[in-house]
């Protein structure tokens, strides 16, 4: 059953991403809200996996790489519709869930046995650290939608200047620095954690290496937005081109870079 909810998300993040392109290209209000409420429904029938998963297994579903994806797309979903029906986002949908769909794909490919905490992760530091690291993550992936929103504004003809221009620019700086802050809480309960399990509060892991090499990148950001005061074209390329490094941390360091995050 709890295969059918999953594929049954990820079908239905497809039709949502399908309409909300087709809302957004034709411009279509009724397909829009009718995007807008697929994308919903299809962020409450992945919230009812996660949930009945977690029940399952007795914990958190954040323990492997198929869960962390999936809480992943989540944490992504969620964050869009909130910001839609906060600031009123339509294009966002266009973006994200697309993205969403994506990466529960990717995560369908990968095992999805529920199976027990390692010991090392049996610890109170298990949901802080990961939920932290879902947060931190969709608030970057966000950020990278509103850079690439950016760009195509001004390739579509408006100016720096243009109000509408200026609060993409401030919205993707608010959610890096909403990424930067959960992915310091990420760094600092990772510190705690691995003394705890490991002896170490820093053992130069790749996974740990990438993380800090991630919040040196968004760290590089903020003082060039707060204290150089730079903005507009430049920061969004910034913006979307420091997501790469997040993919990476994401799924790269696992499948190239084995070592004690490793967890499959």
């Amino acid at each position: 059953m709890l295969n059918i909810i999953f594929f049954a998300s990820i079908v239905c993040f497809f039709i949502s991403a399908v309409l909300q392109t087709v809302g957004t290209i034709f411009k279509k209000d009724g397909v829009a809200k009718a995007a807008w409420l697929a994308t919903a429904g299809s962020a409450l029938v992945l919230t009812v996996y996660l949930v009945w998963r977690g029940i399952a297994a007795g914990r958190l579903p954040l323990a492997n790489q198929f869960e962390f994806a999936t809480a992943f797309a989540w944490g992504v979903a969620v964050m869009t519709l909130l910001l839609h029906w906060r600031m009123n986002l339509d294009w966002l949908g266009t973006f994200s869930v697309p993205a969403v769909f994506l990466m529960l794909s990717y995560s369908a490919l990968l095992p999805r046995d529920i199976t027990e905490l390692m010991p090392a992760l049996k610890s109170a530091w298990f949901g802080l650290h990961i939920a932290s690291a879902v947060i931190s993550y969709a608030s970057f992936a966000v950020a990278s939608f509103t850079g690439l929103r950016y760009l195509m504004s001004l390739r579509g003809g408006a100016k720096e200047t243009d109000i509408s221009v200026k609060k993409l620019d401030y919205l993707m700086y608010r959610m890096i620095a909403l990424g930067f802050l959960f992915l310091t809480i990420v760094i600092l309960s990772g510190c705690i954690w691995a003394e705890q399990a490991w002896s170490a509060f820093w053992s130069w892991d790749p996974k740990e290496t990438w993380a800090l090499i991630t919040w040196i990148i968004y760290a590089i950001y903020l003082h060039l937005r707060v204290n150089k005061k730079m903005a507009g074209k430049k920061m969004a390329v910034y913006a979307l081109v420091s997501m790469i490094c997040v993919i990476f941390t994401f799924v790269g360091v696992n499948q190239l870079l084995p070592g004690l995050h490793s967890y499959r």
